[in-house]
Parts: structure tokens; sequence; C-alpha cells
């Protein structure tokens, strides 16, 4: 049975990803992904302001510290303790004493100055970089072209500087997801992680404060990822990476014949344990066995190549769904 998989020429033993949280946020814990049967981690984000802090450059690019004090306070209080050069020896402690990728993570949303850094932290030794740009459009003033330009300013500065692949995480608020998703690998992106689940601010109507909601994702999320998974993979040139509601096997089958390279798991690991990798790859393997699929490469983008199942990715789906002729779901037995 092969499980191994190839991204962005990235040689995987499985297609499952550790995704960037306080469960790679150390060696020891990145060491018990690797003993559990993970394939590679996405390391705890790193933060644009954090680098900039450390170069003394944050006041100088985003104006907002200069009229919040306190979030500038807060800032290099990270910094400090988890700057830059605590990330890169992370890096390269990981390298040195665990056998899968690790590919570091940026949490960014600028291509101001900190893509300098970017070459650093290839040369600690990630075997790639996750961009994870949070852009929010919280100004009435800035158009929706504006925003793309700005993502496409982020990967082509980056892919200027390293010759690792770079992966976008990215969200699902854009107008147009094909397009933009197309654009970004044109730009230079070697892969997209579909779909990056965004801080949920809440409001807790006793204290009255504001509060963190949903910090988890449920399995009822997977559809959305797979809708576009389903669209894209036969479309764009870079690799797809499935996240958000992948909670079993069954979801990381779904999102493989969906035409995924690989996917990214996390709030089922808070869940049930980083051991819970095991049970997903056992699970697999058992439906496999029925299927008759030695490797991965048998089933991955089979469901796309059923013309009939090409409309159900978008409008056709709802129609009948809403016309009383149900779609029959697929059945992994």
């Amino acid at each position: 049975m092969k499980f191994d998989v190839n991204l962005m020429g990235i040689q995987l033993r499985n297609p499952l990803i550790v995704a960037s949280s306080s469960l790679t946020n150390s060696v020891k814990n990145v060491l018990n992904c690797e003993k559990h049967g993970a394939a590679a981690v996405v390391l705890k984000s790193l933060y644009e302001e954090q680098i900039l802090a450390d170069s003394d450059k944050l006041v100088e690019q985003d104006e907002m510290y200069q009229w919040y004090p306190q979030a500038m306070d807060f800032v290099q209080n990270i910094s400090k303790e988890e700057g830059l050069e605590a990330y890169l020896n992370l890096i390269r402690s990981c390298k040195k004493d665990v056998g899968i990728p690790v590919f570091a993570s940026i949490n960014c949303y600028s291509a101001m100055e900190w893509p300098k850094f970017a070459n650093e932290i290839e040369n600690a030794g990630a075997d790639a970089i996750e961009l994870n740009i949070t852009i929010f459009p919280s100004d009435p003033m800035i158009s929706p072209l504006d925003i793309e330009s700005r993502y496409m300013e982020i990967i082509n500065t980056v892919r200027k500087i390293v010759k690792v692949p770079v992966t976008v995480k990215l969200s699902s608020y854009f107008m147009n997801i094909q397009r933009i998703v197309m654009k970004m690998c044109e730009a230079g992106a070697s892969g997209m992680v579909l779909f990056n689940r965004l801080y949920r601010p809440d409001i807790d109507i006793d204290s009255m404060k504001m509060i963190t909601r949903d910090t988890l994702s449920s399995p009822e999320e997977l559809t959305h990822s797979l809708r576009w998974i389903g669209l894209l993979s036969a479309k764009v040139r870079c690799d797809l990476i499935a996240g958000t509601g992948i909670h079993d096997a069954a979801g990381v089958i779904k999102q493989l014949l969906a035409g995924a390279k690989a996917v990214e798991i996390c709030s089922v690991l808070y869940e049930n344990g980083i051991g819970y990798i095991r049970d997903i790859l056992n699970d697999m393997e058992a439906w496999m066995k029925r299927k008759g699929y030695d490797s991965i490469d048998d089933f991955r983008g089979l469901i796309n190549l059923d013309p009939h199942n090409s409309a159900a990715w978008e409008r056709i789906h709802f129609m009948k769904k809403t016309s009383g002729n149900i779609i029959k779901p697929i059945k992994l037995d």
C-alpha cells in the first residue's frame, strides 16, 4: 500500500500535514507528530510584526502602532521571547532532530521590509514557506483589485528571495476565488492551502466583552473547501492542499478524490490527540483495500473524471436539491 505523495517536489510519506498551531510550536511537539505518522508539519506562525519589531521597522511601516501604543507594546513583548531568532532556532533544531519535512509559516499583510528575512528562514533549513496572508478589508476605499495586487506583491517578493516552495494559505473571502488562485499560481505560488479559518470574534452579553468563538473547526465545514478543490484541481498548475473541517479518514479521502495533493489537519488533533493521525491512516488503508487501490495516485482526482460530477460542484447541485431531485452522496464503503 503506497501512501506517499509528491507535494511541490517534496516527497511525503502520506498526505497528512499537521497545520500551524501550538501542536507544532516546539521540537518536542514536532517529534510527537512525526512519531504518530504525520508526513510533515507547518510550524506555528511567525507574525510579520514580530520580524519588524526585531528590526525596529514596525512603527515606520504601519502607523496603526503610532496610534495604539498598547498594541506596539504587545508585539514587542512577544518579539523578545518569540522573535525571528527564536523561530530560526526552532527550524534549525527541528531539521536536526526530525526526519519529516518542516514548513515555516509567516502570517503577513504586506511586502515591506520583512521578506528580506525569508532568506534567513530558508537558510535555517525550512523545506517550504507557507504565507498566511491576512489583509482585512476594513477600509471601504480599498478596491478588491488593490487587495489582490498586495497578495501578488507579497508572493512575487518572497519568490525572488527564496528557492524553496512557497504556499499561500488563502481565506475564502474573495469575490472570485478561481481567479485569485489562478493568479497566485501564475505569480509563483507552488501550492495553495484552501482555506484559512480566520479568527472569529463574538460578544459575551453578560460581561459585555469581546471573546473568541468556534476556535476549532467542525466536520460540517469540510464541504466548503471540498467544492473549490474540486473546481480548481484540474485547472491550476500548483498543488492544492485542503484545510478546515477534515476530522476523519473519510474527510481526507473526499479531498483526495476531489484532487487535493495533501491535507492540513489541526482541530481533530486537539479533540482526539496526536495519536489520532495513526487512526486516520489505518482507516484510509482499510478503505483503499476494500476499493482495490494500491496507491493514492490510483484515486486522486477520480471524482472529477466523471463529466456528470463537474456541474455538481456548481449551481446544478443546488437546483436539484431544492427541486426535490436530490443527488445521492458518495458512499465511502
